[in-house]
């Protein structure tokens, strides 16, 4: 996938380069060609092809970070640990 997208990458900067150093080109052309030609475009499709694999690793960083609730609370309830009846305090 990435030698595709280097060998892109290549040819628009040397049509820039051809842009930039022909007669009737401007740099601002070179420019415009190398980010509307080569950066945009090949961004969005390593997006898009990059997909797949950051749902894959957004899961297992979920997987990773839930807590086992089954060893927290044996019962299975979402309950606050402790009696149900308040503790009484003393007086000082």
């Amino acid at each position: 996938m990435y030698l595709v997208a280097i060998a892109w990458m290549y040819v628009v900067v040397m049509m820039a380069i051809v842009e930039a150093g022909s007669p009737n080109g401007t740099v601002l052309g070179a420019i415009f060609t190398f980010v509307l030609y080569g950066a945009l475009p090949l961004g969005i499709v390593l997006y898009l092809l990059r997909s797949p694999a950051r749902k894959r690793a957004r899961l297992a960083a979920e997987v990773i970070a839930t807590p086992d609730t089954s060893a927290a609370q044996p019962d299975g309830g979402d309950h606050a640990a402790g009696g149900p009846v308040a503790t009484e305090r003393k007086e000082p």
